[in-house]
């Protein structure tokens, strides 16, 4: 087992990391933000697709930490931040740049209506595997 380690500090870093996020799981209490040091967290359980094409009938799920810095504000729709074990899934990672400096959001896409709006100084997210790994019968699929 290959643990994957990104840092992402531009657009296309971003969508390496939304791809190896798609169809990642995880629970509203897994969601981290702290005003103070400007960082937002979230461990989720992601679908390890970069070995789904070579595999047929078993595949793998890994417990994984997305951590943003340099973050000013965080807004979020269609979430009930009370329930704790509902649980969500990414979809995709998204940045809108403001202007022509480095600064935007970064939109975090759920299933569903939902969303996480990330006010952001620059784009500097890292991702990484950090547990275990398990394998699953099922994947992902989308119309």
């Amino acid at each position: 087992m290959t643990e994957l380690k990104l840092l992402a500090l531009d657009l296309d870093d971003l969508g390496v990391i939304s791809a190896h996020l798609q169809d990642a799981v995880f629970k509203v209490g897994d969601i981290r933000w702290s005003s103070s040091e400007k960082i937002f967290s979230l461990a989720a359980n992601r679908f390890v697709w970069e070995d789904a094409v070579r595999k047929r009938k078993e595949f793998e799920r890994r417990r994984a930490a997305l951590v943003l810095k340099r973050v000013l504000a965080v807004r979020a729709t269609g979430i009930d931040q009370n329930r704790k074990d509902d649980v969500l899934c990414l979809l995709a990672v998204r940045f809108q740049q403001k202007g022509e400096g480095p600064e935007g959001t970064v939109e975090l896409v759920l299933a569903g209506t939902a969303t996480i709006a990330l006010d952001v100084e620059c784009i500097e997210v890292a991702l990484a595997d950090v547990g275990g790994a398990w394998e699953t019968a099922s994947k992902p699929r989308h119309p």
